[in-house]
Order: C-alpha cells, then structure tokens, then sequence
C-alpha cells in the first residue's frame, strides 16, 4: 500500500495493460483513517474500450506506517451518483435550516 493518502490508487495494470485507469481522484479525509473518492474506468477485453465513468469510495486504515483498504463503496451509475448527491444536499440543507 502507500504511506500517504495522496499515494493510494486503484489502478490496476496486468500484462502491461491498464485495466483499471484512473481518472480523478480526491483524499476526502486523512489521518489514522483515509477516505478517497476515485473517478475511474474499466478496460472491456470484449469491445477494447474503456467503460463509461465509474466512482468507488474507499476507506482506509494506517497501520504500521501504511494504508490498507477496510471498506468500498461502488456508485454503479451516474443516475445513482445524482441520487447520492441529491440526498446529501437536501440533508445539509435541513442541518444548516436547523442551525
């Protein structure tokens, strides 16, 4: 793994292919624990193209010196995506009404 949040990466390369490229990623949190989200593709050996956007969010765990995956989260689709953003949106706005 990696020793900084900055490092860590979901890509993955098999006989000098790059199957899982990313695209974009953001370190949402670090420290003791690290949350990143990816922005990524997937090559398909059936059309020899790369998929459409995909995200994951990964959490991370720092021991002995380095990150280690604990848990993911895969959005499936960009309609989920607007989904997920939607619900966050309407919460933060009822919190900040709250306040």
């Amino acid at each position: 793994m990696s020793a900084k949040a900055e490092d860590l990466t979901i890509e993955y390369e098999e006989d000098g292919l790059l199957l899982t490229k990313v695209i974009d990623k953001r370190v949402l949190s670090a420290g003791a624990w690290a949350t990143v989200i990816y922005r990524y593709q997937l090559w398909d050996k059936r059309t020899e193209a790369y998929t459409d956007d995909r995200y994951t969010i990964r959490r991370y765990r720092k021991m002995e010196g380095d990150y280690r995956q604990q848990s993911k989260f895969n959005i499936s689709s960009n309609r989920q995506a607007t989904k997920l953003v939607e619900v966050l949106t309407e919460w933060i706005g009822e919190c900040e009404e709250a306040e």
